[in-house]
């Protein structure tokens, strides 16, 4: 494995987190095995919807599988071939995982565009503040894949997950304050200690806050369900019309919060807001339905809709909102039971 001098940090050797928008080389997925997030036979009925997403990112680049043996990797490729998925753009890397939330227990690749080179940011993984035991395997999961591309890994030594954290690509983080500052994640670290965690390791200038997420999430409020960059100054921000949802309070306290922010350049954020979808209820569970949960990767954008009344409304948003991609809304009914949905599944490489 190539050498790096560990006693600089990423962003001191010239390295940055790339927006999602920036070309992938492939997109990362943790194949899900077991009931961690789909008891009984919901994992058999996600099934479809998940390769589906398979499908529809396989379009314009490679996607990595995480299997967790050899039998689920044999299982896998004959499910791809029934659902018509060109196996040449399939990578499989082998190892044992306990859920399948690659975005948040997956690799953080961070590259440098002068010497076009790529590394490995191995953040500590405790399954959302120690929620869902055993996370040992998952937790392994940011170095096999730099073993499998022959990467450099650097490791910060707290916990962090990318589904909290959203990047411009111009030097600005968002995040949120009911997750990042959360005791159950980094005790020891105060807020002014995160933000140079996250500027030294992720290569960025700023860190802004909004401040929580929504019902539903079990993740303390990751940033993907409430407010997304689509452009170095753009956003994509969730809000709630009802007065008397659980959303509407977080999500206008967090929109006025975003209307308060400057980008590193001075510049005031251009929001363009999306409807939550109507309450998404299964079994008397209020799950974390989100438009703001799509995937940015090269072939399209890929949407999570959930045969609701306000599906058609946030497609038409985001068909104007990226002009340039094509948005393919992908049926996340049965995987929103797990309490995430297409970007929580998956963690993109860069190509450089």
């Amino acid at each position: 494995m190539p050498d790096i001098n560990t006693s600089l940090t990423p962003k001191e050797l010239g390295y940055t987190f790339p927006a999602e928008w920036f070309p992938h080389r492939a997109t990362w997925l943790t194949f899900p095995h077991n009931d961690a997030s789909w008891q009984g036979d919901r994992l058999a009925k996600m099934r479809p919807q998940y390769l589906a997403f398979i499908k529809a990112i396989s379009q314009g680049e490679n996607v990595g599988i995480i299997a967790n043996d050899e039998n689920l990797k044999q299982f896998i490729t004959q499910e791809l071939i029934r659902t018509g998925v060109d196996l040449a753009k399939i990578e499989f890397v082998i190892k044992p995982t306990n859920d399948a939330w690659c975005r948040d227990h997956g690799p953080s690749f961070v590259i440098n565009p002068e010497t076009r080179q790529k590394m490995i940011v191995d953040w500590g993984h405790n399954a959302w503040g120690g929620k869902y035991p055993p996370y040992d395997d998952d937790n392994r999961t940011p170095q096999a894949i730099a073993n499998y591309l022959n990467i450099p890994v650097v490791m910060p030594g707290i916990i962090m997950e990318g589904g909290a954290v959203e990047f411009n690509g111009a030097g600005s983080l968002l995040t949120s304050k009911s997750c990042l500052l959360n005791v159950n994640r980094n005790p020891h670290l105060n807020q002014g200690q995160i933000e140079e965690y996250l500027c030294n390791y992720y290569g960025i200038e700023q860190v802004l806050w909004v401040e929580g997420g929504i019902v539903g999430d079990d993740t303390d409020g990751h940033i993907d369900d409430t407010t997304r960059f689509i452009n170095e100054d753009t956003v994509i921000a969730c809000v709630e019309s009802d007065r008397n949802d659980e959303n509407f309070e977080i999500l206008q306290t967090n929109l006025d919060m975003l209307k308060a922010m400057r980008l590193v350049n001075g510049k005031q954020l251009n929001i363009i807001e999306i409807p939550m979808p109507k309450a998404v209820v299964i079994d008397d569970f209020r799950t974390p339905g989100s438009y703001a949960n799509f995937l940015i990767c090269n072939a399209a954008v890929i949407v999570p809709v959930f045969n609701n009344p306000n599906d058609e409304i946030a497609i038409d948003i985001l068909e104007k909102a990226f002009p340039g991609r094509q948005i393919i809304p992908l049926l996340a009914t049965e995987i929103i039971w797990g309490q995430g949905s297409f970007h929580c599944l998956s963690q993109q490489e860069p190509l450089i």
